[in-house]
């Protein structure tokens, strides 16, 4: 830890959290399902990056956004965000409960 204290190494956001932040235009979705799961269905203008190959250094440029990192459960998006905490990337945010919880919250799903 930099300062020394001892925060969490990543941040959930529930998905009515992340349905907030989306319209207001603060957060930009990184979904790190496979391709095939990403094509099923997905959060609207979410961007695949699949965590087989998912490299921190080729996140988009958040422009002033929060990047908040998904998958399904919540399991690969976390798996991500350590990744990013070893390449000492600033995304450090991820949809508690993945997808799971968009599609449970009844959020809008986009194909």
């Amino acid at each position: 830890m930099v300062f020394g204290f001892g925060k969490p190494a990543h941040r959930e956001i529930s998905a009515q959290e992340l349905d907030a932040m989306l319209r207001a235009g603060q957060a930009l979705v990184v979904d790190v399902r496979e391709v095939d799961e990403f094509a099923s269905g997905h959060i609207p203008g979410a961007i695949n990056m699949p965590l087989s190959t998912f490299q921190p250094s080729r996140l988009p440029a958040a422009d002033g956004k929060t990047v908040v990192l998904s998958c399904l459960g919540g399991k690969r998006s976390a798996m991500a965000l350590a990744k990013c905490a070893t390449a000492r990337s600033a995304v450090d945010t991820h949809l508690a409960g993945g997808f799971g919880a968009w599609q449970a919250a009844r959020l809008p799903i986009a194909h």
